[in-house]
């Protein structure tokens, strides 16, 4: 019998000569390379010498190129998803991420708050104004009653947006009020099962405030201001797996808290909004700053990736990661947690590792924070709700349903 699996890794992997030839360097810096895990190789069996993974090869020779300044190969690596719809909310350049035309570190200079980057999303204009947000009045012991003890924030919001969704039909009339509250309510969600919190919560003077208090914290400037930041940057990036799901049920018609409660679900993924969590589980196992990077040579050595790391848009680094990790170097109230990010961050740059990405850069910031394991995939969901929201508006107005086709392959 074929083992289909077998020929498929021999076809992804190359062997010394022609990866060495790739990458236009030779045999012996290769062999560095994969020394320092940069490249994964493996036995060629019966007698062959070892070959290496094609997609690392790949990947690394991006990195380089994009990082000699070679443009078109850093616009290359925009296209791993060729797009399939057309879109005037957020173009991903090499230049960096543009919201409606605004670039994101203009609007992080200038410290727009997160209120007016969601009406920018959502309308293509700027305002000059906040406009407030504000929660709805939900049941929340009921909620808290359907939910097991051990739900973690990102189910938890999923089931506050089920519930908002289930009573939407007024609200549906005036589209950019029912977004505001649809994102107000799941904010005073994170307090989770507090309601000392979550009433402190409903106070907040802005929503990265009222996050704050949610989260149990004292929102002052300092720190107000980076959770801003960290659900700004998390606001909309294109078509990714949650959005085009978002943008899915929006063409049948679903309401928009509809919409936020489908975006919720796929992020609950590890691949997706999960990312964060299984970056801090790997730093829980590697313990302190000290022995990061003793953990981090074993973990290579093995092969395996580390999660929050690398992004096959950002061969040269994610900006949004630089972002979250300058604005967490400010905080005073860094701890042992911080010192371990910055001790991974710094290795993996020392050893010309994937930079930090999203992922990463929220988690320095929740570890900065102090917030409990698993928080911040919840500041990246209530961030993301800003361009799933636009996502969905823009989906109606283009008025068709989204039925993609499959390309049969069995017998």
């Amino acid at each position: 019998m074929v083992d289909q699996r077998r020929i498929d890794n021999q076809r992804s992997r190359l062997d010394a000569r022609a990866a060495a030839s790739r990458l236009g360097v030779d045999v012996r810096t290769l062999y560095a390379y994969a020394a320092r895990g940069l490249v994964r190789s493996y036995p060629g069996g019966q007698g062959r010498k070892h070959v290496y993974e094609r997609e690392d090869i790949e990947r690394l020779l991006a990195r380089k190129q994009a990082r000699s300044g070679h443009g078109a190969v850093a616009a290359g690596a925009l296209r791993f998803g060729e797009p399939v719809l057309d879109s005037a909310i957020t173009a991903l350049t090499p230049a960096g991420i543009r919201y409606c035309g605004h670039g994101l570190d203009a609007l992080l200079s200038a410290q727009v708050p997160y209120e007016r980057v969601a009406e920018l999303l959502w309308t293509g204009a700027l305002p000059t104004e906040t406009t407030p947000m504000r929660a709805a009045a939900l049941p929340w012991s009921r909620i808290d009653a359907v939910l097991p003890e051990r739900a973690t924030v990102l189910p938890r919001l999923g089931a506050i947006a089920a519930v908002l969704a289930a009573d939407s039909g007024r609200a549906e009339k005036e589209p950019l009020a029912a977004a505001r509250t649809i994102i107000a309510t799941l904010a005073i969600g994170l307090a989770g099962r507090d309601p000392a919190r979550a009433r402190q919560a409903l106070r907040g003077s802005s929503l990265a405030a009222s996050v704050a208090l949610a989260l149990g914290r004292d929102p002052r400037p300092e720190l107000v201001d980076a959770i801003d930041v960290a659900l700004v940057v998390s606001a909309d990036h294109e078509l990714n797996a949650s959005t085009f799901a978002v943008r899915v049920a929006a063409s049948t018609g679903a309401s928009l808290a509809a919409c936020v409660a489908t975006g919720l679900q796929v992020m609950t993924g590890p691949r997706h909004g999960g990312a964060s969590r299984l970056l801090e589980d790997w730093l829980r196992r590697a313990g302190p700053a000290a022995r990061v990077a003793a953990h981090l040579r074993e973990h290579l050595r093995r092969g395996e990736s580390v999660p929050g790391f690398g992004h096959p848009l950002y061969p040269a680094g994610d900006p949004r990661a630089v972002a979250l990790l300058a604005r967490a170097a400010r905080l005073r109230s860094r701890g042992a947690r911080w010192r371990g990010v910055q001790a991974l961050v710094e290795a993996m740059a020392r050893n010309d590792h994937d930079a930090p990405n999203l992922d990463a850069g929220l988690v320095a910031l929740g570890a900065a924070l102090s917030l409990p394991l698993g928080t911040v995939g919840g500041l990246f969901a209530l961030g993301r709700c800003a361009g799933w929201i636009a996502h969905a508006l823009e989906q109606r107005a283009a008025g068709f349903l989204l039925r993609p086709r499959a390309r049969y392959v069995g017998a």
